[in-house]
This record gives C-alpha cells, structure tokens and sequence, in this order.
C-alpha cells in the first residue's frame, strides 16, 4: 500500500510544472517587446520583415560597386592618365572614396542605433542619402554620371559613404526579427542581398553605362545619354532608392525601451520571472537582472577577433570584384579579356542570380552542418586553386571562355558570401542585443577603412601588373592573382585557435 502512494507521488511530480518554469512579460509601450510577442506567437519565418531586410540591404549595396565595368572607360574619357596602363593607378582611388567615406561615420551610426532603435536610423541613413536640398542618392548618384573631373568623381563618392549607414545596424536588425532557429537565414539574407548588390550593380553599370554605343536604335547620338554615357545606371539606382525609402516607412522596430526602474520592480515582484527585454540572448523574451556595465566591445575578444577576420576577408573580397572587372575589359595582350562592359554585366548578372539561388538554400543547411568557423576555413581553401587559375584563361576564347569565366564568377561569389555571413554570425552572437548596433558599428567602420584600401592598393597592383609582361616570376596578371590568394590565406590561418574564438 506503501509503495502505491510512492508511485502516484511520483507520477504527480512528474505531471507537475517546474517551479522554475519563467513567466514572460511584455511591455505594451515597448517596440521590442511588440516584435518579441509576435516572434513568440508565429514560430514560422518571418517572410515579411526579411523582405524588408532584404531590400534595404541591397539598395544600399547597388551604388558601391556599380562604376567599375564602366570606372575604366571613364577615367580614359576623362583624360586624367597619361598612358594606358596607368588607368588602374587612377580608378582604384575614385572605388576607395566611398568606403573611405563611409569607414569615418559608421561607428557613429551604429551607437545610434543601439540607443535610438534600428529603425531610426535605417530611415535616416536612407533618407539622407536621398534628401539634401534634393533627393540626395538622386543628385549624388547623377552627379557621379555627370562628373566632369576625376575629383568631382571622387567627391561625390566620398559623400555618399560618409552618409551610408545602414550596413552594422541592418545585420543587427536581421538576428532580432526572427527566432533563434531562424537567425542563420536572416543572417544569410543580409549577406546574399549585399552581395546580390555587389554584383547586380556592376551588372547595371555594364548594361546601361554608354547606352547611346550599345543601343543607337533606343538612345541616339545627340541624345543626353549620349553626353553624358554614364549617368542612365546611377539615376536607375537611385529611383530605386526612393521607392525602398516608402517601403521603409512601414517597417518594424526591434530596439527595447523598457525603464530601467520598471524592469527592477516587476523582478523584484517575482523573482522568478524573466522579463522581456534587451538582455540575455539578444531579446529572446529573457531578463537578467544585472547592474553591471555593459562589456567593453574592445576587450570583447570573440568580436575583435571575428572583426579582424571579416576586415581580411573584406580587403581581398573588393579588391577581387574591382580587378576583375578590370582584368576583364583590358586588352589581351596585357592577360586579360578583351571583354566589353557589356560581357562583364553578362558575367556579374548570372553571378548575382545564381548567388540568389544557392545562399539562401544552400547556407542553411552548411551553417548547420559544419559550424560558423568551419564554414568559413572549407570556403577559403576552395577559393584559392579557383583564383589561381584565374590568369590562365586568357589562352581561351570564344563560347568556352565565356562559359569557364561565369562558371568561375559564380562559385567565387558564393564562397566568398559564405565566408561573410558566418562572420555576421559569429559577431552577432558574440554581444547583447543592446550592444550589437555598436559592435556592427566598430565592424563596418574597420571593413570600411580596409575596403578604402582595397581598390586603390588593388588599382596600383594592377596597373603595375600590366607593365611587368614579361617578367620571369608571376608575369603580368599572374602577380595580381597571386597576391590575392596570399591575402585569402593571410584570412584562412586567422580562422583557427588561438585567434578566431568562437562566441560563448
């Protein structure tokens, strides 16, 4: 009789809840928890806010790239080098404007976020490339197209960097508006879009730089395309703009509000409750109590480390997609492919397309598989033998050539996205949700400064490159590949311990 009370104990033990078991509370006032409540009740993916992030991002990604298919044509037109070969001297300082631009206010825009909300600033960063006086992208953008001189060219450039902040805030932002098993595709979807817009618009300004040459029977010789041939892909881009600017209006705030003194009464009420709010795992409806102050971001190894390493990645990453095109469009008998701005538009668009396809159903399931770092160490050993061979098909021509380059372009991309979306998750993870629009903050203005040195370093590579056709070690382009494989191992020995540390 005994033993049967023991046993329906036990069974009604087992029933019982924990006693643990966390409350959740949400603020009504709190945009945060507005968002947390509605990831709470919808466990699916949240189709509609990563529209929203995949749209931004790649509005913000169209400009950066888009000169370089037609960069090399228009600083010929320009008449600013003297000889042929001094053209890439020239064009790589006109890439390394904008990120110059951009690495002196991204910090500031991340610390807004962190204390404003995302959405503020996302508007603002948008807003403000579109509005001064006039719609500012529009003015910005055409007056790169209409640039008269090589430092309006530059000028132009640096402004519209100095006013894009979008980028640290918007990767924040793709972690806190899904769930936790969904964070990788949100992530995914930040670095596919940017890097859909880092070809795309290459793409862009290869089709429709020079419209009147490539279309008479659309735009004729007296027209104002005509005069001014590279103005059609930027103004394109920046109706794009405006139109993700309206769209923006409608998006939601992840950001919590709560009061402080609030948050400690309601713990205080039960304290074995955990609140909603900006705490423990980024958001995920759990509270910690804790008056300590936040972590210094620099002594936040996990993060510096990860940022160190995307800031390797980065450099070799831009002053791949500016060689290429420049490589692609010389002439062969300098080692490369006599390709017209056209053909590298053809070459980028199947990329960005193919890129599309491939992250965002094949990163998923690899993140899972192999883990962040192992990720990134199995893309960057895949990626060197493929640069390598890069030099070698100047020997080709005709269908084969065009086949091999978009077969090479593409899986150079989707290795290279696969290396920065893991960093994106690998630095997410590392801080609080209330200290991630800083830390993507420090992270894109450190990016930024290296892609500043990217193009100009990779612009002086080149022309020199192509003055060195003969020489007996790595001859003519064979050296600019060379030193980009050396920059991609420089990254891949940083992926392992003691250095890259994996987020607690």
């Amino acid at each position: 009789m005994r033993f049967d009370v023991i046993l329906s104990q036990a069974e009604m033990l087992e029933n019982r809840e924990p006693l643990l078991n966390p409350k959740v509370y949400f603020f009504d006032d709190c945009p945060g928890c507005k968002q947390d409540r509605k990831k709470e009740s919808n466990p699916g993916i949240p189709y509609k806010e990563f529209f929203y992030v995949w749209i931004v991002t790649l509005c913000t990604a169209l400009p950066i790239l888009s000169l370089f298919p037609f960069l090399y044509f228009m600083i010929r037109d320009l008449h600013v080098a003297e000889r042929e070969e001094d053209i890439g001297f020239y064009a790589g300082f006109v890439g390394a404007s904008f990120m110059v631009g951009r690495a002196s206010t991204s910090m500031l825009w991340g610390i807004v976020a962190d204390k404003y909300g995302r959405k503020p600033v996302i508007l603002i960063s948008i807003f403000s490339v579109l509005v001064d006086s006039i719609f500012l992208v529009v003015l910005f953008n055409t007056l790169f197209g209409l640039s008269a001189s090589y430092w309006m060219a530059i000028s132009t450039r640096l402004l519209l960097g100095l006013l894009n902040g979008v980028n640290g805030p918007m990767k924040a932002y793709s972690v806190e508006v899904c769930r936790e098993e969904h964070q990788s595709l949100g992530v995914s979807l930040v670095s596919t879009a940017w890097g859909i817009g880092l070809i795309i618009g290459p793409a862009l300004g290869g089709f429709l730089a020079q419209p009147a040459e490539k279309y008479p029977k659309i735009f004729s010789q007296g027209s104002f395309f005509a005069r001014f041939p590279y103005c059609l892909p930027c103004a394109l881009i920046s109706l794009l703009a405006l139109g993700v600017f309206i769209a923006s209006l409608w998006l939601p705030e992840t950001l919590h509000n709560h009061d402080p003194q609030t948050m400690a009464d309601v713990a205080t009420e039960d304290v074995e409750t955990s609140i909603c709010s900006s705490g423990l795992r980024g958001g995920h409806g759990e509270f910690e109590k804790n008056d300590a102050p936040s972590k210094n971001l620099l002594k936040n190894w996990p993060l510096m480390s990860s940022i160190i390493v995307y800031c390797i990645f980065s450099l070799h990453d831009t002053a791949y997609s500016e060689i290429f095109s420049l490589w692609a469009v010389s002439d062969k008998s300098y080692g490369g492919l006599s390709f017209s701005s056209q053909d590298v538009g053809v070459v980028l668009a199947s990329s960005g397309f193919g890129l599309l396809i491939l992250q965002v159903f094949l990163y998923p399931p690899i993140e899972r598989l192999l883990g962040s770092i192992n990720s990134i160490r199995v893309a960057a050993v895949l990626s060197m033998p493929l640069l390598a061979a890069y030099p070698f098909m100047s020997s080709i021509s005709g269908l084969p050539l065009k086949v091999i380059v978009n077969f090479a372009s593409l899986l150079k991309n989707v290795l290279s996205m696969i290396i920065i979306t893991s960093l994106f998750l690998l630095q997410n993870n590392s801080v609080p949700q209330e200290q991630r629009g800083a830390a993507n903050g420090i992270s894109v203005t450190a990016m930024s400064l290296f892609k500043a040195i990217a193009p100009a370093a990779g612009g002086v590579i080149f022309s020199w490159a192509q003055k060195r056709q003969h020489a007996i070690l790595f001859p003519g382009d064979q050296i600019v590949f060379f030193i980009l494989n050396l920059v991609e191992l420089t990254g891949l020995l940083l992926c392992f311990k003691p250095f890259l540390t994996p987020p607690r």
